[in-house]
């Protein structure tokens, strides 16, 4: 997973240009092509946000939005950096706020609060954990479209078929791992127990549950279980990954592999992505984020649900949002503006959670039916909603990138290869204190 580490290094390097080219101001006149908006997303998602552009220039006549549709997350981080170092930047752009602070620090994203100020937009009207992740140095500089937390996918019509009761809320740690051993079955339905190391000969034809080891499936855990991801949230200088708390959820993870066999082998994950495992009826639990929504809504062979994260001692959840951003080197920034104002108002936030795509961060939509209907997958839309008074935000420090991604490729070799958790601990921590040291905060 390269993702990260590339797109923080774009970021870094393109700001020795922007010096010259405007990377802490932009002119606020008008031009009279279309707003560029810059997202990325599988081929669902991006349907979505055509659908709010069309919405938007049926009911503003005149106005026009022109979508630039990125691959992945890493081909929007290189378009981003690239263009605004070159003087010709998108006017928004959609952005989590994980990644978001590399360009916050560097003056590429234009601050909000004046035009908030004299807009019909209430932040009163938004959920504070989610507007909140986009301050940066005290100021509002992107406006978040949603507030999603993980959620458990599950394969309804796969537990019915195999007797096994469907996860529900306050189960915990214990619960997801006999619910996914015993959701783990060879061709003929019969449960197979333990790794192939243990002498399992039978490889799974459905897997229990699939799940990234990546810090940001790590955070929840951790924090339910009383520990902390880093030193100090709000200006990190370390992970803290070394307490009793953190260990223990960290150890749990990854013997979701070594000790139980129930999450594909990497292998598997390398020839079928855990998204299309589900969709293919080939897992039987997913932990994911809304996002996932869009996608699953093509599946036709298949009953499913969601259902909230399992519970050590309390429950958490972690913090997934996009926002929309305003480019400092923009020439339409009064369009812009309107597009945003658009799509951040409850017309526009109503129409894009219709899509399946959001957890909408405006509070009445997401307590509407465009958010929780009924004759919509998943049922249990409610789950994400009744997460959000526990959401934690991870730090926005602008390496976060970087860390992340030299996270997520050594818990991988724990999980997949069984490195010592000392040495996982250790490594995580040396290798990254370099970069907390060099990031800024917000």
């Amino acid at each position: 997973m390269d993702v990260v580490k590339s797109k923080s290094l774009l970021a870094l390097a393109l700001c020795a240009t922007l010096a010259v080219t405007g990377c802490g101001s932009g002119s606020g006149s008008s031009s009279s092509g279309p707003v560029k908006l810059l997202v990325f997303g599988a081929p669902e998602e991006l349907a979505a946000y055509r659908t709010l552009i069309d919405a938007y220039q049926g009911a503003r006549p005149g106005e026009r939005v022109q979508l630039i549709e990125a691959s992945d997350r890493k081909d929007l981080l290189a378009r981003l950096a690239t263009s605004v170092a070159g003087g010709a930047p998108p006017d928004v752009f959609l952005m989590n706020y994980r990644f978001y602070g590399q360009f916050a620090a560097k003056g590429v994203v234009e601050p909000l609060d004046e035009r908030i100020a004299d807009s019909t937009l209430d932040p009163a009207d938004y959920y504070p954990v989610a507007m909140t992740a986009f301050t940066w140095d005290g100021a509002q500089l992107c406006l978040p479209q949603n507030v999603s937390s993980l959620a458990v996918y599950y394969n309804r019509t796969l537990f019915t078929r195999y007797g096994v009761p469907e996860p529900k809320a306050g189960w915990t740690w214990n619960d997801l791992v006999g619910t996914a051993t015993a959701m783990t079955r060879d061709d003929r339905g019969v449960v197979i127990k333990g790794t192939e190391a243990e002498g399992a000969a039978r490889l799974p034809a459905v897997h229990g549950l699939g799940v990234e080891p990546s810090i940001i499936r790590l955070a929840p855990l951790v924090w339910s279980n009383g520990g902390e991801i880093v030193d100090d949230p709000a200006r990190p200088t370390r992970l803290a990954l070394d307490s009793p708390a953190a260990r223990e959820a960290l150890k749990n993870l990854v013997d979701l592999r070594l000790a139980y066999g129930v999450v594909p082998s990497d292998a598997e994950v390398e020839a079928e992505d855990d998204e299309s495992r589900f969709l293919n009826g080939r897992l039987a639990m997913l932990m994911t984020s809304r996002r996932a929504t869009t996608n699953f809504r093509t599946i036709t062979g298949f009953d499913w649900d969601v259902a909230p994260l399992p519970v050590y001692r309390q429950p958490v959840g972690v913090l997934h949002s996009d926002a929309y951003c305003m480019t400092t080197g923009s020439k339409n920034k009064d369009a812009a503006w309107r597009f945003m104002e658009y799509a951040m108002s409850a017309d526009g936030q109503r129409i894009i959670a219709a899509t399946g795509r959001t957890v909408p961060s405006h509070v009445e939509v997401s307590r509407s039916a465009a958010f929780l209907d009924p004759n919509q997958p998943p049922r249990n839309s409610q789950v994400f909603l009744d997460a959000i008074p526990t959401v934690r935000a991870l730090p926005t420090v602008s390496t976060w990138p970087e860390i992340e991604d030299l996270s997520y490729g050594i818990l991988e070799n724990a999980m997949h290869r069984g490195d010592r958790l000392d040495d996982v601990i250790r490594e995580l921590d040396v290798k990254s204190r370099p970069m907390f040291a060099r990031g800024e905060n917000g």
